[in-house]
């Protein structure tokens, strides 16, 4: 009988493969399947907050809020993989294409500028989408409140807290993509998704994508005043929490920690041990 999974040199293989398809990819259709992918991950971030607003509320509930929000979160990556997107993170797996001299350096670079700009606009259009749909009034305010929280929390983060929280993300991200390529059936493919994902959610580390959703959601929240008396937050952290921050304070640095994760610690670490090192290369 066939096994129903593929071996870890097998998935580099795999892995490969799947890079050489992505970067012959249309550019525009990198972009759009980017968009879709952004909006998935935007649905997953606000259906986390949804399910654990109320536990996030509360010191003595907070961890309990964390682990529920990671089983919602992980429908996000399900979707990308097996509906149909792009997203950037996983995308830094491509990496093991270049290194075997399969890819391009530049159709991967080009790869992940598409799909990132793509993700950017998925996942910002759900975050207009949810201030303006009112649900953000759910709980008494409180959801908009925790969103605004949630927001100031991220831009307040050190430039080296945001880069190692990235790092670890991505490591299981990519390794929760990597498993999902080695499972030949749907059903093995959404549980090798689940518990890295819910992993990372838990334990609170930064995704650049998942943040092109929380963070925008929080900025346009500032402006309903009863969003904002329920989220507690001073005047200067409300400031602080801007267009400028998301992206200095944010985005660069967290994009710049998922690089290393999925490049390095993933792409890199199984291109070495399987294929550069291996007694059968």
């Amino acid at each position: 009988m066939e096994k129903a999974y593929l071996t870890p040199k097998e998935i580099v293989t795999a892995t490969i493969e799947t890079g050489i398809k992505k970067v012959k990819t249309k550019p525009l259709n990198q972009f759009i399947l980017g968009i879709l992918a952004g909006a998935f991950i935007a649905f997953a971030s606000e259906g986390s907050n949804m399910a654990a607003f109320n536990l996030f509320a509360k010191p003595e509930t907070y961890g309990l809020g964390k682990a529920l929000a990671g089983v919602v979160f992980a429908t996000g990556l399900m979707l990308v993989i097996i509906a149909g997107g792009e997203l950037f993170t996983g995308n830094t797996l491509i990496t093991i294409g270049v290194l075997e001299k399969k890819i391009k350096l530049k159709d991967m670079l080009s790869n992940w500028f598409f799909v990132y700009l793509g993700n950017f606009v998925g996942a910002v259009f759900i975050a207009y989408m949810m201030n303006m749909s009112g649900l953000f009034n759910s709980g008494d305010n409180m959801l908009g409140g925790i969103t605004l929280k949630i927001a100031a929390y991220k831009t307040h983060l050190t430039f080296s807290q945001a880069f190692y929280l990235g790092i670890m993300c991505n490591w299981l991200v990519c390794i929760a993509v990597w498993m999902s390529y080695g499972a030949k059936d749907i059903i093995g493919k959404c549980f090798a998704i689940f518990f890295p994902i819910s992993l990372f959610i838990t334990s609170g580390f930064e995704h650049s994508i998942a943040n092109m959703y929380y963070i925008p959601a929080g900025i346009l929240a500032k402006s309903n005043a009863s969003w904002v008396e329920a989220s507690g937050l001073t005047a200067e952290k409300l400031a602080h929490l801007n267009w400028s921050t998301f992206i200095a304070k944010n985005l660069v640095p967290v994009t710049i920690g998922n690089i290393v994760g999925g490049v390095i610690l993933v792409a890199g670490v199984y291109w070495f041990t399987y294929y550069k090192n291996s007694e059968n290369a």
